[in-house]
């Protein structure tokens, strides 16, 4: 309703987290637990330019959750949709693993401290840095990005998953 707040009143647009936020999308993917459908999967993901970053399967006797991280979201979006793939999308956080002896207990005491309960966590192989992360999904995620960058852990975005000719 035009006025409804006033003539001078501003009124701030939403927009989506761009890809510099720090944190990651990862798709979860619900299959039949049967052979050969995780490679049919991957397979249309891969042959279609698509790079998997990381790669977790919680199974059970009937059925199958693959967890992915790939290089470009809207285009594996696209493809599993086409597929007819079951899926979900969720924010993660992906963090650079400090160079230290015990380098999964300092961040998971980090959060610890902070009250923050980890659900799952798994390795990201290869990002541009050439160090070792890993992929967090936590109950709180702008908390846990917070309470990280404050204790000096580096944290990643989409941008440092892409892959390109002279990453490899």
């Amino acid at each position: 309703m035009p006025g409804e707040f006033g003539d001078d009143a501003h009124i701030d647009a939403q927009t989506m987290r761009g890809h510099d936020w720090p944190c990651l999308h990862q798709f979860c993917v619900f299959m039949p637990n049967r052979v050969g459908k995780l490679h049919d999967l991957l397979r249309k993901l891969e042959r279609q330019d698509l790079r998997v970053a990381s790669l977790s399967v919680v199974d059970s006797v009937d059925f199958a959750v693959a967890r992915l991280i790939v290089d470009h979201v809207d285009h594996a979006r696209e493809i599993l949709n086409l597929g007819g793939h079951t899926f979900t999308e969720v924010d993660i956080i992906g963090v650079q693993l400090p160079e230290s002896s015990q380098p999964f207990t300092e961040i998971l005491q980090t959060l610890m401290r902070a009250e923050i309960n980890v659900h799952y966590i798994y390795s990201i192989p290869q990002v541009r840095s050439g160090r070792r992360a890993a992929a967090l999904h936590v109950d709180n995620i702008d908390q846990s990005i917070a309470i990280l960058k404050q204790q000096g852990v580096e944290l990643l975005t989409e941008d440092d998953l892409k892959f390109d000719a002279d990453f490899f």
